[in-house]
Formats: structure tokens, C-alpha cells, sequence
């Protein structure tokens, strides 16, 4: 920003944040909630299963404030408030609903993998065992590209701001950030993950809530939305919006903000579908509640960019030219930078603190999920796959620990290589749909369909990457007399091309050729993966023939590519979760209540809206304000509240066993198998 703004914190305000202060706290935060869970529950970070996949045991509520947190990147606060600047009040409701129907759809994929391959480390290990190892490489392609290009906007769009707030180092951002993470997550795994996510989540309402009510209510220079209304007002005056009505900031009626509603939404279920930070906590979850916290966890999510947005991207063009209010250039918008001029303007240091540590807490969060999910990928579809099939329990462990370290430096390098070339976070916020959505329908396919054509569904998902590039690079070449770079391809018509063909012609090719050439595939090989019967039967015949020096961990019972070790048969809670009457009940129920929750958020209330063509008033600006409060208030309720309320008895054996340890040495120290009141 071309302000005094760009440092209005001192420098040791970003390095506390990123790694000495805030970052340390989170890690020694949860590495001792960690030892906390593995003296006073049933549950270890010290076994594969539980480190990769939190034992298959969370309950809906905790998997809802996951999905939440893993879902609120740093382009969640950061580009949601560029597009509100950018479009009106059109922008946070597509950036909004744009990227929540892919989770509440997200809800039948959850139902389907709990059906047709519920002991599943990961989605790449159901395409390898439905598909093949040739499918399982391309597919790990677009998989590992996913979570690449995902961990490269949340580190981009946190050293950006950092940076642009305190002056720190941007190299140094870059590594610090996720190295924090690392420590967390190589200590507790999928279940601290999960604890970090709540506790980020929790904070973030709060502060969220804050910025609210400081523009809404409190701040002497808006305090209100008729005063939002009228600077409004006043900034279309000196400066209407292109291919709005009236040039207006309260209108639904914005082409640009339509074109971007539908980047928004391609590019987005590439990185649901094919990003295994999703998949993960479908398979952490509970069988019978998977369904219960997609869906919850989707519309809990809406409110956070929705309502940020609204805030602090409406705050930064009602201040334009106001004193202290930074004047931002086009690359400061595409940066995401409008927030926190915004930020910075209404509250001076504490607002730039403030965001400064929702932003940190946003990817941090988001940081930690991706973690764990290459780790996942890399431990199970490459080390044990191809490296080494019989490895034990210890050693999948191991490795899973050593993979979260290397992700880690892998996502500084990343982030740091697109900040050299010129590439911002909202440039590839826009592009990753063009490289990922051909993708998108055949994961589906596999998963959920018996039919789905295996050929047709490979080859849709390379001929639509081509395709998508193709599209790309022709529109923009096209559109801007043969001149292609990073500021031309980066255009709204040139993305849309490139994202509508990428995933148009994956869908064509790979639903065609499986209408035309059905499969009659019945996912016996997929439940069998990891499965413990499978498990147990091997281990008998191991028991059998192994000598008595056969005791070392490193000794135990070899497994398939696709058999992990289970030490125990299901429970029966469990085996009733597994019921497929139940799980194809759920199914149905995701299906009807995610497709009318996704039309209705991108087509029943947006385009009749849109074509009315209506400038708002200040009533109406009003209702939109509050409507989005209500809806931040409820989703905080069900992801901060609701996850406390499900877990009390969890809750009370902690505090119990901490009484008791208080008290007799030992004696609060969990023993025996886990129970229901452990599973928290």
C-alpha cells in the first residue's frame, strides 16, 4: 500500500506473530492438550491410525469446527474483502455461497466413502484400488497440485499482509509460518489438528464479531450502516463500478461479480474434491454423523467471508481518501490488502493487530490441515504403495512424521517461488480451477458410481486439464493482441474460459463414455481396503509361521498396498455406524439437502436479485448487515458451542482423571479400551 500503513506495526510485531509469540504458544498450546488426551483418554498419537485419521472416532461437531477452520484461508478474509471492494455487496455473497455449496455437496461424497471404502487412509487409495496403478499416479498428480497450489495462496495471503502490517522479512514469513505448524502436528496428529482448528475457530469469531460491530456501531467514522449507505453512496458518485447498476456498491447487479461467482465455484470443488484435507476429516469422523457435519460445517463456513466482507471490504471504499486510510493500486488490491487499510483506519494499531492475528490464526489453521493430508498421501499412496508394502505400524508413523517436516519447507519454497515470479494470491485464487477442475467429476464418479468408466474418466480429467490451459492461454492471447503474461492472463474473461473448459470437458468426456461404456464395478475391492477382517486374518497366519525373536515392531505382520493395520475388530457402535441401510439413508438425505441448499445459494436468491437489477437503500443495506450478524451468530453457536455440548462427558473424565492425579499420584491416568465418553 502506498501509505504509512505498510508498517503501521513494528517489525517484531510479525516476528512474534509468525513464530516467537503466537506461533510457539499455539504449538506448546496443543502439544500439551496432546498429552493431555493421551493420559486421560483412550486415544495415542502414538499409533498410525489415530496420528492420520483421529481413530474414525470425532463427533460431528468437532469435525464441523474443522471443516470450518480448514475451509477459512487466508483468501477467505483476504480476497473475499478485494471482491466486496472490487463488486459491491455481490462480492462476498458469491465469494460467500461460491465456495460453500462445494462443502455441503462435499456431504454425499462423505456418505459415499463411509459406504464403499470406510477404512480408507485417503481418496487416492480408493482410485488405486478401483483403477489401478496408472489411475493412481495421474490422480496423485492432481492431488499433491491441489494441495500445492492451496498451501501457496495461505502462504502467499499471510506474508503478503504480515509484511504490508509490520515490515517483516517475506522470506522469512514464507518458512516461519509453516514450520510453527509442523511442530503441532507432528506431535499430536489428525486429532490435535482438530483441537487446533476449534481453538482457531473459536478466537476468530470473536475478533470477526469485533470488526463488526466497531463499523457497525461503534466507529466514529461509520458507526452505522445509514452512514455506510451514505459513503457508499458518495465513493459510486466520484467512481461508479463498471457493470454494475447505477455504478452502485448496493446492488446485486454486477457482471464482474457474476463472472466471478463463477470462477468461484469451479475453482473451488477442485479443491474440496481433490483436496485430501477434506477427505481426511470425512474419515475421521464418525460414520453416522459425517453427513450431520459436512452439512453443518458448510453453512456454519458462509458466514465468515460473507459477513467479513460486508465489513471490512465495504469499510475500505466507504473510507477512500479518508485521513489514514491507505490509498490502494491494483496490486494491492489482487494482494488482498483491502482488509487491512480497512483494518488499520478504523482502529490504528489494535485493527492491524487484531487482523494481523485472525490472519494468522486463518492459515495457521488452514496450514495445519494441509500438513496432514500430503502427509497422509505421501505415507500411504507412495511409501507404502511403492516403497515399501509390509511396512509396519511404527514405520508408517515414522514416515507420516517425517513427511509433515518436509511439507512444511516444501510450502515456505512454493509460497516463495510464486512471490518472485509476480504472482499473487488472488491470481491463483482465480487459476486453480484451470488446472484442477477437469479433475473434479471423475473423483466423484469413483467414488459414488458403480458405472463410472474408467478410461473415459482418466482420460477426461488429462484431455480437460489440456483443455483448460488450452482455453486459457487462447482467451487471453485473444482478448489482449497477443500479449501474454501474468498481469493479461490474469483477467476475468481469460480465467473463466480457462476454468469453464477445464472442468466442462472433464465432466463430458468422463460422464459420456461411462453412459456409453457403463463399468458394473461393486466397490468389493474398495471396502476391503485396510479393512480388519483382512487385517485379522493375515495376522493369524503371521502368528503361525513367525519365530519367537519376532517381536520387534519392525517385525509385525506385512500388509497390501491397501492393508494398514488395525489392532482390533470394529466395536459395535462402530459396526452400527457401518450399517448400509443407515449409510445409504444418509447418502440420500446429503443428497436431497445439499443440492436444495446449493440451489438455493447460487441460483434462488442470487439471480432474481441480480436481474432486478434493485439498488438498495438503506434499509435494505440494513437487512444485509444484520442478516449476515444473525447468520455469524448462529454459525459460532454451532461451531464453538455445539462442540463443547457434545463432548461434556469427554470432558468430565479429563477433569476427573486431572482430580484425581491431584490427589494420587497415577491414579487419574486412563486404562483400558476407549469408550464412547472417550471419543471426543
Amino acid at each position: 500500500m502506498s501509505s504509512d500503513t505498510s508498517s503501521v506495526l513494528p517489525q517484531g510485531a510479525g516476528y512474534g506473530v509468525a513464530a516467537t509469540g503466537i506461533g510457539l504458544f499455539f504449538s506448546a498450546f496443543m502439544i500439551l492438550l496432546t498429552a493431555i488426551q493421551a493420559r486421560y483418554t483412550g486415544f495415542s498419537p502414538k499409533s498410525s491410525e489415530e496420528f492420520s485419521s483421529a481413530s474414525r472416532s470425532v463427533k460431528p461437531g468437532l469435525i464441523a469446527s474443522g471443516i470450518v477452520s480448514a475451509w477459512t484461508w487466508a483468501a477467505t478474509l483476504l480476497q473475499s474483502s478485494a471482491v466486496a471492494y472490487k463488486y459491491s455487496i455481490s462480492g462476498p455473497w458469491w465469494y460467500g455461497s461460491g465456495a460453500t455449496v462445494q462443502v455441503l455437496l462435499f456431504a454425499q461424497l462423505a456418505a459415499k466413502l463411509k459406504l464403499n471404502a470406510p477404512y480408507a487412509h485417503t481418496w487416492l487409495e480408493i482410485i488405486g484400488a478401483r483403477w489401478g496403478t496408472a489411475a493412481h499416479l495421474i490422480f496423485m498428480f492432481f492431488g499433491l497440485a491441489t494441495n500445492i497450489i492451496v498451501s501457496s495462496m495461505l502462504i502467499l495471503g499471510g506474508s503478503a499482509t504480515v509484511t504490508d502490517l509490520t515490515g517483516m522479512n517475506t522470506i522469512a514469513a514464507c518458512f516461519l509460518i509453516p514450520i510453527g505448524v509442523s511442530i503441532y502436528v507432528v506431535v499430536g496428529g489428525m486429532r490435535s489438528t482438530l483441537l487446533c482448528d476449534y481453538t482457531h475457530t473459536t478466537v476468530l469469531f470473536a475478533i470477526i464479531l469485533t470488526f463488526v460491530f466497531t463499523v457497525y456501531a461503534t466507529s466514529p467514522l461509520i458507526g452505522s450502516p445509514a452512514k455506510m449507505h451514505a459513503l457508499l453512496e458518495a465513493a459510486a458518485a466520484a467512481a461508479p463500478v463498471a457493470g454494475n447498476a447505477h455504478g452502485s456498491y448496493m446492488t446485486m447487479r454486477s457482471k464482474n461479480g457474476l463472472v466471478f461467482g463463477v470462477i468461484n465455484v469451479i475453482g473451488n470443488f477442485a479443491t474440496v474434491f481433490q483436496d485430501q484435507a477434506y477427505w481426511q476429516r470425512a474419515i475421521a469422523s464418525r460414520p453416522a454423523s459425517t453427513v450431520k457435519a459436512y452439512l453443518l460445517g458448510g453453512l456454519a463456513w458462509f458466514a465468515i467471508p460473507f459477513t467479513f466482507a460486508t465489513t471490512l471490504g465495504l469499510a475500505a471504499v466507504a473510507l477512500r481518501g479518508s485521513p489514514g486510510m491507505a490509498v490502494l493500486t491494483p496490486a494491492d488490491v489482487s494482494a488482498g490488502l483491502p482488509a487491512a487499510a480497512a483494518a488499520t483506519a478504523l482502529l490504528g494499531r489494535s485493527g492491524a493487530a487484531a487482523l494481523l492475528i485472525l490472519l494468522f490464526l486463518a492459515v495457521t489453521s488452514a496450514a495445519s490441515a494441509e500438513l496432514i493430508a500430503v502427509s497422509s498421501i505421501l505415507t500411504y499412496d507412495v511409501y507404502q504403495r511403492y516403497i515399501n508394502p509390509a511396512a509396519s505400524d511404527a514405520q508408517l508413523l515414522r514416515m507420516g512424521h517425517l513427511m509433515v517436516a518436509a511439507f512444511a519447507l516444501v510450502m515456505g519454497l512454493a509460497g516463495l517461488i510464486f512471490f518472485y515470479i509476480g504472482v499473487s494470491m488472488g491470481w491463483l485464487y482465480t487459476f486453480m480451477g484451470v488446472i484442477l477442475g477437469s479433475a473434479v467429476v471423475p473423483i466423484a464418479l469413483c467414488v459414488a458410481w458403480k458405472k463410472a468408466n474408467k478410461w473415459g474418466c482418466v482420460g477426461g480429467a488429462v484431455v480437460g486439464l489440456f483443455a483448460g490451459v488450452g482455453a486459457w492461454l487462447g482467451t487471453t492471447s485473444a482478448l489482449n493482441g497477443g500479449v501474454i503474461n501474468v498481469t493479461t492472463s490474469g483477467g476475468d474473461y481469460e480465467m473463466l474460459a480457462g476454468n469453464l473448459a477445464s472442468i466442462g470437458v472433464g465432466a463430458i468426456i468422463a460422464m459420456v463414455s461411462s453412459l456409453i461404456r457403463p463399468d458394473n464395478y461393486d466397490f468389493a475391492s474398495t471396502r476391503a481396503i485396510n479393512s480388519p477382517a483382512s487385517h485379522l486374518a493375515q495376522a493369524q497366519v503371521q502368528a503361525q509361521e513367525a519365530k519367537p525373536a519376532e517381536t520387534d515392531d519392525d517385525k509385525k505382520q506385512s500388509a497390501s498396498p491397501y492393508t494398514q493395520s488395525i489392532s482390533e475388530e470394529p466395536a459395535p457402535a462402530e459396526e452400527n455406524d457401518l450399517d448400509p441401510v443407515a449409510l445409504e439413508g444418509a447418502f440420500k438425505l446429503a443428497a436431497r439437502s445439499s443440492v436444495a441448499l446449493a440451489l438455493i445459494l447460487i441460483i434462488v436468491i442470487p439471480f432474481p436479485l441480480f436481474f432486478a437489477q434493485t439498488v438498495y437503500g438503506v434499509q435494505g443495506l440494513t437487512a444485509w448487515v444484520v442478516i449476515g450478524i444473525i447468520w455469524t451468530f448462529c454459525s459460532a453457536f454451532a461451531v464453538v458451542l455445539y462442540p463443547l455440548y457434545e463432548s461434556r462427558v469427554a470432558i468430565a473424565q479429563i477433569i476427573g482423571g486431572m482430580a484425581k492425579d491431584a490427589f494420587t499420584k497415577g491414579g487419574g491416568k486412563h486404562r483400558g479400551d476407549v469408550t464412547e465418553s472417550s471419543t471426543a
